[in-house]
């Protein structure tokens, strides 16, 4: 089994629509069994795949001890996919019940997910640097980063790369890579921001760049990954051959 944890460290990186398409993607055309887990207390994910978060557990209680972690998984209606959704509860849970007076609380989610039968867990985390952007990498084997190509965008990876770094220092993750979005394949300043990824994560800046369609946000507004609304667009095309890149780096 293994275990992504999908990060950025700023809002707009098209993070949770990657975690999204890049799991359907594994469960429809590799044939993969694949958890996603919505580890964001916004829950875009969560209504990404048209649920209602108020109406769904997370893993807070699995977190708190008062659930099992098979309670809170749903099938998503797509083949082989399921889901554990988010809610606002997630928000500082490491300062509420149990976990408050638990210092290896940022360990607990890898020993929660341990049971499980499933050929690929992907996990959407927080676009910030927080306990539960730690304890998704804690739990995780694999980090994928995701950017565009946009100014404050890359320079924030510098301090998710030194983030990430001291996680490593005690527990081995590594970056399974760089996923652009928004491309413009055309963009002015294209090598330049791909010399300053470069510059914080040598050699890991994924051949396949995610271009802008306006079909993921409608296959969000519809609650499906993008194959499931426009299997044809430009963005499917991408997400399908990302994956494909991102099994063979696994």
């Amino acid at each position: 089994m293994k275990h992504i944890a999908v990060s950025s460290f700023k809002g707009g990186t098209a993070k949770t629509s990657t975690s999204l398409n890049i799991a359907a993607s594994f469960a429809k055309f590799h044939k993969k069994k694949v958890l996603l887990i919505d580890f964001d207390a916004q829950a875009n994910l969560t209504t990404g795949l048209g649920l209602d978060p108020d109406a769904q557990d997370s893993l807070a209680p699995v977190l708190q001890g008062e659930k099992d972690v098979h309670e809170v998984i749903i099938n998503t209606g797509i083949p082989n996919l399921d889901l554990i959704p988010a809610d606002t509860w997630l928000e500082r849970i490491e300062v509420t019940g149990n976990l408050a007076a638990n210092r290896y609380s940022h360990e607990k989610l890898r020993e929660i997910l341990k049971p499980l039968d499933y050929d690929t867990v992907i996990i959407d985390t927080p676009p910030s640097l927080c306990w539960l952007t730690e304890s998704a990498m804690i739990a995780s084997e694999y980090s994928l980063v995701c950017a565009t190509p946009e100014f404050y965008s890359v320079k924030g990876l510098q301090r998710l790369g030194q983030f990430m770094h001291n996680i490593s220092k005690r527990h081995p993750l590594q970056v399974l890579g760089v996923s652009l979005s928004f491309w413009n394949p055309r963009g002015k300043s294209n090598e330049a921001f791909l010399g300053l990824i470069d510059e914080t994560f040598p050699g890991k800046v994924l051949s396949t760049k995610v271009r802008r369609d306006i079909h993921v946000s409608e296959a969000s507004i519809h609650g499906k990954p993008v194959f499931e609304v426009a299997p044809k667009c430009r963005a499917a095309q991408d997400y399908h051959s990302l994956s494909k890149e991102l099994l063979k780096r696994m």
